[in-house]
């Protein structure tokens, strides 16, 4: 039978997944309300199914928790947090064989599918950190193909900032300018600078704030 530890000390959560594990999956539930008895609690039951809030526990960084989850290699964790950031997701995803990924605001059905594939032995990602991690992927590679210049040059754009403008900023004339505003749109495939602000938005490049179009 299985053995799950809800390591999460918020009273809803735990009820919430308390009511989730009871309804559909068989098995023995205890809580743990720090680090200290979480790994108490695992090495009387090694072949758990571990639902940790990682940012309410005294873990200190994604490495770390690693080091945990590695310790004890029946395990699987699924993480489930408010906020998570994606250099740390992307981490646990490229790194670790036995964490999965939810945020507390996932539908019910991530969480039993989450169960399941941690049952299994696989691993789940809610669709939230998948999106994370992939617009961190398209950002960074707009930042690979593109130099710092065109990359300043891009946000000056999409912050709504004319030709001229930029130039007289960045001390260059318009011809300049221009011929970069080329290379841009030549590099990520737009035509105009509507699109290349889109671009620009969607990779992550220019912060909300910043736009104003």
């Amino acid at each position: 039978m299985t053995h799950y530890i809800i390591a999460d000390n918020q009273e809803l959560t735990r009820a919430g997944l308390k009511a989730i594990i009871r309804s559909k999956f068989p098995g023995e539930i205890s809580i743990a309300d720090d680090k200290t008895e979480l790994i108490l609690q695992l090495k009387e039951h090694p072949e758990s199914i571990i639902f940790l809030d990682y940012t309410l526990f005294d873990f200190n960084d994604a490495s770390n928790l690693m080091i945990a989850a590695d310790r004890f290699t029946g395990t699987q964790w699924i993480l489930i947090s408010e906020d998570l950031t994606t250099d740390f997701i992307g981490q646990i995803y490229y790194s670790s064989r036995n964490i999965s990924v939810l945020f507390k605001d996932t539908p019910v059905n991530d969480i039993a599918n989450a169960i399941r594939a941690a049952q299994e032995g696989n691993r789940f990602f809610s669709q939230r950190a998948v999106e994370l991690l992939l617009n961190q992927r398209q950002k960074e590679e707009v930042e690979t193909n593109l130099t710092q210049t065109e990359i300043e040059i891009l946000k000056a754009i999409a912050q709504g900032k004319t030709t001229k403008e930029i130039a007289n900023e960045r001390f260059s004339s318009i011809h300049t300018i221009n011929t970069h505003r080329k290379n841009i749109f030549r590099k990520i495939g737009v035509n105009s600078a509507h699109e290349a602000i889109k671009y620009a938005f969607r990779s992550g490049l220019v912060d909300t704030n910043e736009f104003y179009i």
